[in-house]
């Protein structure tokens, strides 16, 4: 992204073509908000989508619930199994690893009644209602990602945060990339040692990846979010943007990074803090038959949205079970 970030919103906010937008409406969780979920997905011919499931005036108090396709925008909690949720797990999303269902998604820890730390969490198997636990990620990091790469070597990106990175890079956080044979062989210290990708985010930024699709030339579409601090009215702001980016895992190198939505390109909605009235955390896209995209989001950390974009990937074709064909 050549300008800031701040310049480059000013600018999407101009320029941006939104075609289509939508809140997604949850059944079966009466009293609790449902948000930053993962993107949806076919599963033995199902639709199904996972959701943050949380009561209002909670925080870091999430579990992680699967819902059915009833309609256009419209989820249903699976109610089969007790097995299909997950337990003190927010912000889910999904992976196919050789033909193996991968849900991941953060769990927070607490001592004293106050959050101590949070971790990855890593579950998976063949049936949606009977995923394994199979692995953590480091200490205090969220937004670790996998993707099936074309030659079945699984690519990680991990998103170290923290006071050291700020003093060092003067970003808040950063993306980084390492490459596994197999499942088995995701560790926390294989996602803690990734070599960090530069040039991503600018001073004071933070952000990280949400999505990750495998484009047949090799070269690795990602959808992610970054963020900024501002003001409204004298009150402070968190901002969340949705970008994408193509990685290049030869070259440990990006191009056409861009934003490809804000909060202000979903309908209006309540937020479940001032502070973040102008937060859209990403999910992912689907790629839809008219070529264009939906992208899905969490709004507001209390409702999700789905817009429809141009392909941020428009000149790459897609490969793998998550890319909507």
């Amino acid at each position: 992204m050549d300008l800031s970030l701040r310049e480059a919103r000013s600018r999407f906010e101009t320029d941006k073509r939104i075609y289509e937008r939508a809140t997604l409406k949850f059944h079966g969780v009466d009293g609790f908000d449902v948000y930053n979920p993962s993107i949806p997905f076919v599963w033995k011919g199902q639709l199904y989508i996972y959701g943050r499931v949380e009561k209002p005036n909670d925080w870091a108090r999430s579990w992680t619930g699967l819902f059915r396709n009833s309609g256009k925008d419209d989820w249903t909690l699976v109610t089969d199994s007790i097995h299909c949720h997950h337990q003190q797990l927010e912000d889910p999303y999904v992976a196919i690893i050789d033909d193996v269902f991968v849900l991941g998604g953060s769990h927070i820890q607490y001592e004293g009644g106050i959050v101590k730390t949070f971790f990855g969490y890593f579950y998976r198997g063949k049936e949606l209602d009977d995923l394994r636990y199979f692995t953590t990620g480091p200490d205090c990091m969220k937004d670790i990602r996998l993707v099936e790469m074309l030659d079945g070597r699984i690519g990680v990106f991990s998103r170290p945060r923290g006071p050291e990175i700020l003093a060092e890079f003067g970003c808040e956080s950063l993306v980084g990339f390492a490459i596994v044979d197999t499942l088995d062989e995701l560790t926390a210290d294989i996602i803690q040692s990734a070599r960090c990708i530069p040039e991503l985010f600018g001073p004071g930024e933070w952000g990280g990846c949400n999505q990750v699709y495998q484009l047949e030339d090799g070269l690795l579409g990602v959808i992610g979010h970054q963020c900024y601090y501002s003001e409204a009215d004298g009150e402070p702001l968190s901002v969340y943007t949705n970008i994408a980016f193509v990685f290049n895992p030869a070259t440990h190198k990006i191009h056409d990074h861009k934003i490809i939505g804000t909060r202000p390109c979903y309908p209006d909605g309540p937020s479940k803090l001032p502070r973040l009235t102008d937060c859209a955390f990403t999910s992912g896209i689907v790629k839809r038959p008219d070529g264009l995209c939906d992208l899905y989001s969490g709004i507001g950390d209390c409702q999700a949205g789905r817009i429809v974009i141009d392909d941020p990937f428009k000149g790459h074709e897609y490969c793998g079970s998550l890319s909507g064909r």
